[in-house]
Protein backbone atom coordinates (compact mmCIF):
# COMPACT_ATOMS: atom_id res chain seq x y z
CA UNK A 1 0.00 0.00 0.00
CA UNK A 2 1.38 3.63 -1.08
CA UNK A 3 2.21 6.27 1.40
CA UNK A 4 -0.62 8.48 -0.19
CA UNK A 5 -3.14 5.65 0.91
CA UNK A 6 -1.88 5.30 3.98
CA UNK A 7 -1.93 8.94 5.00
CA UNK A 8 -6.05 9.39 2.69
CA UNK A 9 -6.67 6.94 5.68
CA UNK A 10 -5.38 8.37 8.75
CA UNK A 11 -6.72 11.94 7.82
CA UNK A 12 -10.63 9.74 7.33
CA UNK A 13 -10.08 8.14 10.76
CA UNK A 14 -9.67 11.66 12.36
CA UNK A 15 -13.07 12.71 11.86
CA UNK A 16 -14.99 9.98 10.43
CA UNK A 17 -18.14 10.87 7.57
CA UNK A 18 -20.71 8.99 5.78
CA UNK A 19 -20.09 7.69 2.13
CA UNK A 20 -22.95 6.29 -0.18
CA UNK A 21 -21.86 3.53 -1.97
CA UNK A 22 -24.91 2.85 -4.87
CA UNK A 23 -23.40 -0.34 -6.14
CA UNK A 24 -24.91 -2.51 -3.68
CA UNK A 25 -25.43 -5.69 -6.19
CA UNK A 26 -21.68 -5.41 -7.38
CA UNK A 27 -19.52 -7.81 -5.48
CA UNK A 28 -16.83 -5.36 -5.34
CA UNK A 29 -18.86 -2.90 -3.22
CA UNK A 30 -19.15 -5.59 -1.19
CA UNK A 31 -15.62 -7.22 -0.71
CA UNK A 32 -14.72 -3.17 -0.18
CA UNK A 33 -17.33 -2.48 2.10
CA UNK A 34 -16.08 -4.60 4.74
CA UNK A 35 -12.63 -3.51 4.39
CA UNK A 36 -13.57 -0.11 4.96
CA UNK A 37 -15.55 -1.04 8.01
CA UNK A 38 -12.80 -3.12 9.51
CA UNK A 39 -10.13 -0.57 8.87
CA UNK A 40 -12.44 2.31 10.41
CA UNK A 41 -12.26 4.80 7.28
CA UNK A 42 -15.76 5.68 6.86
CA UNK A 43 -19.26 4.99 8.28
CA UNK A 44 -21.12 3.35 4.95
CA UNK A 45 -24.57 3.42 3.70
CA UNK A 46 -25.33 0.73 1.12
CA UNK A 47 -28.13 0.87 -1.67
CA UNK A 48 -29.47 -2.56 -2.54
CA UNK A 49 -31.68 -5.11 -1.50
CA UNK A 50 -31.22 -5.92 2.33
CA UNK A 51 -31.62 -9.38 2.08
CA UNK A 52 -28.93 -9.66 -0.20
CA UNK A 53 -26.45 -7.41 1.55
CA UNK A 54 -24.24 -8.95 4.73
CA UNK A 55 -21.53 -6.17 6.17
CA UNK A 56 -21.63 -5.75 10.02
CA UNK A 57 -21.75 -2.29 10.75
CA UNK A 58 -23.09 -1.06 7.56
CA UNK A 59 -26.87 0.38 6.72
CA UNK A 60 -28.36 -0.80 4.03
CA UNK A 61 -30.88 0.83 2.01
CA UNK A 62 -33.49 0.05 -0.40
CA UNK A 63 -34.28 3.11 -1.99
CA UNK A 64 -37.55 1.85 -3.26
CA UNK A 65 -39.06 0.89 -0.16
CA UNK A 66 -37.13 3.87 1.92
CA UNK A 67 -39.53 5.83 4.59
CA UNK A 68 -37.10 8.60 2.55
CA UNK A 69 -38.40 8.54 -0.49
CA UNK A 70 -41.24 10.89 -0.21
CA UNK A 71 -39.23 13.84 1.42
CA UNK A 72 -36.56 13.05 -1.15
CA UNK A 73 -39.17 12.95 -4.20
CA UNK A 74 -40.47 16.16 -2.90
CA UNK A 75 -37.09 18.61 -2.59
CA UNK A 76 -36.26 16.65 -6.24
CA UNK A 77 -39.00 18.01 -7.47
CA UNK A 78 -38.89 21.76 -5.82
CA UNK A 79 -34.86 21.51 -6.95
CA UNK A 80 -35.78 20.57 -10.85
CA UNK A 81 -39.26 22.42 -11.25
CA UNK A 82 -37.74 25.05 -13.67
CA UNK A 83 -37.28 22.07 -16.05
CA UNK A 84 -40.70 20.95 -15.38
CA UNK A 85 -40.08 17.59 -13.04
CA UNK A 86 -43.41 16.77 -11.04
CA UNK A 87 -43.61 15.36 -7.61
CA UNK A 88 -44.32 11.57 -9.18
CA UNK A 89 -41.43 11.99 -11.72
CA UNK A 90 -39.23 12.83 -8.83
CA UNK A 91 -40.67 10.09 -6.98
CA UNK A 92 -39.54 7.10 -9.34
CA UNK A 93 -36.22 9.18 -10.05
CA UNK A 94 -35.25 8.90 -6.55
CA UNK A 95 -35.64 5.00 -6.53
CA UNK A 96 -32.69 4.74 -8.89
CA UNK A 97 -29.96 4.09 -5.93
CA UNK A 98 -27.04 6.91 -7.31
CA UNK A 99 -30.36 9.60 -6.99
CA UNK A 100 -31.58 8.34 -4.42
CA UNK A 101 -27.71 8.50 -3.04
CA UNK A 102 -27.20 11.90 -4.12
CA UNK A 103 -29.90 12.83 -2.43
CA UNK A 104 -28.73 11.68 1.12
CA UNK A 105 -25.82 14.07 0.23
CA UNK A 106 -28.41 16.91 -0.59
CA UNK A 107 -30.56 16.30 2.50
CA UNK A 108 -27.63 15.95 5.04
CA UNK A 109 -27.72 12.43 5.93
CA UNK A 110 -24.66 11.37 3.99
CA UNK A 111 -21.20 13.54 3.17
CA UNK A 112 -19.87 11.88 -0.12
CA UNK A 113 -20.57 9.02 -2.70
CA UNK A 114 -18.93 6.66 -5.06
CA UNK A 115 -19.83 4.73 -7.77
CA UNK A 116 -19.09 4.01 -11.06
CA UNK A 117 -17.98 0.06 -10.55
CA UNK A 118 -20.91 -0.69 -13.29
CA UNK A 119 -21.84 2.52 -14.19
CA UNK A 120 -20.75 5.15 -16.25
CA UNK A 121 -19.32 8.32 -15.63
CA UNK A 122 -22.58 9.76 -17.09
CA UNK A 123 -24.90 7.84 -14.45
CA UNK A 124 -22.68 9.31 -11.48
CA UNK A 125 -22.01 13.02 -12.65
CA UNK A 126 -25.72 13.75 -13.80
CA UNK A 127 -27.60 13.37 -10.49
CA UNK A 128 -24.50 15.22 -9.17
CA UNK A 129 -25.01 18.40 -11.43
CA UNK A 130 -28.59 18.42 -11.02
CA UNK A 131 -28.68 18.34 -7.26
CA UNK A 132 -26.05 19.39 -5.71
CA UNK A 133 -23.92 21.95 -8.50
CA UNK A 134 -20.91 22.90 -8.44
CA UNK A 135 -18.95 24.45 -5.70
CA UNK A 136 -18.69 28.55 -5.52
CA UNK A 137 -16.37 29.94 -7.98
CA UNK A 138 -15.88 26.87 -10.21
CA UNK A 139 -15.78 27.08 -13.79
CA UNK A 140 -15.46 23.86 -14.80
CA UNK A 141 -16.14 20.30 -13.23
CA UNK A 142 -13.19 17.88 -14.00
CA UNK A 143 -11.39 14.58 -12.93
CA UNK A 144 -8.37 13.52 -11.90
CA UNK A 145 -6.20 10.38 -11.03
CA UNK A 146 -3.87 10.05 -7.91
CA UNK A 147 -1.05 7.61 -9.68
CA UNK A 148 1.13 5.81 -6.89
CA UNK A 149 4.15 4.75 -8.56
CA UNK A 150 7.10 2.52 -7.61
CA UNK A 151 9.22 4.96 -9.40
CA UNK A 152 9.97 7.10 -6.13
CA UNK A 153 12.19 9.77 -8.04
CA UNK A 154 8.51 11.23 -9.91
CA UNK A 155 6.27 13.33 -8.16
CA UNK A 156 5.88 13.13 -4.44
CA UNK A 157 7.88 10.28 -3.18
CA UNK A 158 6.04 8.53 -6.67
CA UNK A 159 2.55 9.93 -6.14
CA UNK A 160 1.39 12.52 -9.50
CA UNK A 161 -2.08 13.92 -9.94
CA UNK A 162 -3.42 13.00 -14.00
CA UNK A 163 -5.62 15.43 -15.08
CA UNK A 164 -8.40 15.55 -17.01
CA UNK A 165 -8.67 11.40 -17.72
CA UNK A 166 -11.88 11.00 -17.11
CA UNK A 167 -14.38 13.65 -18.30
CA UNK A 168 -13.71 16.43 -20.46
CA UNK A 169 -12.98 15.07 -23.86
CA UNK A 170 -11.93 18.01 -26.11
CA UNK A 171 -11.35 21.21 -23.44
CA UNK A 172 -10.40 24.48 -25.19
CA UNK A 173 -7.37 26.39 -23.74
CA UNK A 174 -9.53 28.35 -21.23
CA UNK A 175 -11.24 24.92 -19.75
CA UNK A 176 -7.45 23.28 -20.31
CA UNK A 177 -6.36 26.41 -17.87
CA UNK A 178 -9.37 25.71 -15.07
CA UNK A 179 -8.13 22.10 -15.17
CA UNK A 180 -4.94 22.77 -14.26
CA UNK A 181 -5.95 25.53 -11.57
CA UNK A 182 -8.36 23.11 -9.89
CA UNK A 183 -5.82 20.40 -10.38
CA UNK A 184 -3.77 22.89 -8.20
CA UNK A 185 -6.04 23.45 -5.75
CA UNK A 186 -6.47 19.55 -5.24
CA UNK A 187 -3.07 18.97 -4.96
CA UNK A 188 -2.79 21.69 -1.78
CA UNK A 189 -5.72 19.52 -0.05
CA UNK A 190 -4.79 16.33 -0.31
CA UNK A 191 -0.38 16.79 -0.28
CA UNK A 192 2.17 18.03 2.05
CA UNK A 193 4.17 19.95 -0.47
CA UNK A 194 3.04 22.51 -3.39
CA UNK A 195 1.87 21.62 -6.83
CA UNK A 196 4.12 22.02 -9.66
CA UNK A 197 2.10 22.09 -12.88
CA UNK A 198 3.09 20.46 -16.22
CA UNK A 199 0.90 21.36 -19.44
CA UNK A 200 1.81 18.38 -21.45
CA UNK A 201 2.28 18.10 -25.29
CA UNK A 202 4.27 16.79 -27.60
CA UNK A 203 5.80 20.18 -28.40
CA UNK A 204 8.31 21.81 -25.35
CA UNK A 205 8.39 25.43 -25.41
CA UNK A 206 7.08 25.97 -29.39
CA UNK A 207 9.64 23.32 -30.42
CA UNK A 208 6.60 21.62 -32.78
CA UNK A 209 3.59 23.63 -34.66
CA UNK A 210 0.45 22.32 -34.70
CA UNK A 211 -3.70 23.08 -33.20
CA UNK A 212 -2.96 20.77 -29.98
CA UNK A 213 0.85 22.36 -29.17
CA UNK A 214 -1.19 26.22 -29.34
CA UNK A 215 -3.72 24.92 -27.65
CA UNK A 216 -1.96 24.04 -24.81
CA UNK A 217 0.62 27.18 -24.88
CA UNK A 218 -2.41 29.12 -24.79
CA UNK A 219 -3.95 27.64 -21.91
CA UNK A 220 -0.49 27.64 -19.83
CA UNK A 221 -0.90 31.59 -20.72
CA UNK A 222 -4.35 31.85 -19.21
CA UNK A 223 -3.25 29.98 -16.02
CA UNK A 224 -0.28 31.64 -15.45
CA UNK A 225 -2.46 35.29 -16.05
CA UNK A 226 -4.82 33.87 -13.11
CA UNK A 227 -2.78 32.44 -11.05
CA UNK A 228 0.62 34.33 -11.60
CA UNK A 229 2.52 32.70 -8.27
CA UNK A 230 1.44 28.61 -9.00
CA UNK A 231 4.33 27.39 -10.70
CA UNK A 232 3.41 25.95 -14.12
CA UNK A 233 4.57 25.81 -17.47
CA UNK A 234 4.16 24.24 -20.97
CA UNK A 235 3.72 23.40 -23.63
CA UNK A 236 5.83 20.46 -21.91
CA UNK A 237 7.02 17.27 -23.36
CA UNK A 238 6.69 14.14 -20.81
CA UNK A 239 10.12 13.67 -21.01
CA UNK A 240 10.75 17.22 -20.12
CA UNK A 241 8.41 17.45 -17.47
CA UNK A 242 9.81 15.01 -15.15
CA UNK A 243 13.25 14.47 -15.88
CA UNK A 244 15.42 17.42 -14.74
CA UNK A 245 18.33 16.80 -17.09
CA UNK A 246 15.70 16.60 -20.10
CA UNK A 247 13.97 20.06 -18.90
CA UNK A 248 17.62 21.85 -18.35
CA UNK A 249 18.14 20.95 -22.30
CA UNK A 250 14.49 21.14 -24.04
CA UNK A 251 13.42 24.37 -21.10
CA UNK A 252 16.31 25.82 -19.50
CA UNK A 253 14.06 28.43 -18.55
CA UNK A 254 11.68 26.72 -16.53
CA UNK A 255 11.73 25.63 -12.82
CA UNK A 256 9.12 22.86 -13.70
CA UNK A 257 10.74 20.03 -14.82
CA UNK A 258 11.91 17.71 -12.76
CA UNK A 259 10.02 19.07 -10.36
CA UNK A 260 6.46 18.05 -11.93
CA UNK A 261 3.71 16.41 -9.61
CA UNK A 262 0.53 17.29 -11.82
CA UNK A 263 0.51 16.11 -15.20
CA UNK A 264 -2.74 18.02 -17.24
CA UNK A 265 -3.02 16.07 -20.56
CA UNK A 266 -4.20 18.07 -23.99
CA UNK A 267 -7.28 16.23 -23.94
CA UNK A 268 -9.63 12.94 -22.65
CA UNK A 269 -7.92 10.99 -24.85
CA UNK A 270 -4.33 11.62 -24.32
CA UNK A 271 -4.92 11.42 -20.54
CA UNK A 272 -7.07 8.14 -20.57
CA UNK A 273 -4.34 6.17 -22.37
CA UNK A 274 -1.54 7.73 -20.10
CA UNK A 275 -2.70 6.70 -16.66
CA UNK A 276 -3.67 3.16 -17.72
CA UNK A 277 0.14 2.87 -19.43
CA UNK A 278 1.43 3.95 -16.53
CA UNK A 279 -1.03 1.57 -14.14
CA UNK A 280 -0.68 -1.29 -16.33
CA UNK A 281 3.45 -0.95 -17.25
CA UNK A 282 4.52 0.67 -14.32
CA UNK A 283 2.26 -1.30 -11.42
CA UNK A 284 0.87 1.92 -10.37
CA UNK A 285 -1.76 2.11 -7.85
CA UNK A 286 -4.67 4.53 -10.13
CA UNK A 287 -7.38 5.85 -7.86
CA UNK A 288 -10.11 7.97 -9.64
CA UNK A 289 -11.45 9.36 -11.59
CA UNK A 290 -12.12 11.47 -8.48
CA UNK A 291 -14.22 14.78 -9.58
CA UNK A 292 -13.13 18.27 -8.71
CA UNK A 293 -15.67 21.24 -8.35
CA UNK A 294 -18.82 19.73 -7.36
CA UNK A 295 -20.22 21.19 -4.42
CA UNK A 296 -20.17 18.16 -1.84
CA UNK A 297 -17.74 15.20 -2.79
CA UNK A 298 -19.45 12.61 -5.40
CA UNK A 299 -16.60 10.33 -7.49
CA UNK A 300 -16.47 7.88 -10.30
CA UNK A 301 -14.88 4.74 -10.59
CA UNK A 302 -13.38 3.04 -13.33
CA UNK A 303 -15.27 0.16 -14.49
CA UNK A 304 -12.30 -1.87 -14.40
CA UNK A 305 -11.63 -1.14 -10.62
CA UNK A 306 -10.67 -3.76 -7.76
CA UNK A 307 -12.04 -3.56 -4.08
CA UNK A 308 -8.95 -2.23 -3.27
CA UNK A 309 -9.57 0.88 -5.69
CA UNK A 310 -12.93 1.03 -4.38
CA UNK A 311 -11.35 1.57 -0.68
CA UNK A 312 -8.72 3.99 -1.80
CA UNK A 313 -11.58 5.98 -3.68
CA UNK A 314 -13.82 6.01 -0.61
CA UNK A 315 -10.65 7.50 1.88
CA UNK A 316 -9.99 10.72 -0.72
CA UNK A 317 -14.31 10.81 -0.79
CA UNK A 318 -14.09 10.95 3.05
CA UNK A 319 -11.38 13.44 3.35
CA UNK A 320 -12.59 15.78 0.79
CA UNK A 321 -15.55 15.84 2.35
CA UNK A 322 -13.65 17.01 5.56
CA UNK A 323 -13.24 20.10 3.64
CA UNK A 324 -16.27 20.89 1.48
Amino acid sequence: MSEFLDRMKATAKADIKTIVLPEGEDHRTIEAARQIMDEGIANLVILGDPAQIDVPGVTVIDPATSDKREAYATKLAELRAKKGMTYEQAYEQVADATYFGTMMIKMGDADGLVSGACHSTANTLRPALQILKTAPGTKLVSSFFIMCTPTTQYGENGTLLFADCGLNIAPNADELSEIALSSAATWRSLMSDEPHVAMLSYSTMGSAGGDTAALVQEATRLAKEKDPELSLDGDLQLDAALEESVGKLKAPNSTVPGHANILVFPNLEAGNIGYKLVQRFAGAEAYGPVLQGIAKPVNDLSRGCSAEDIVGVVAITAVQAQMA
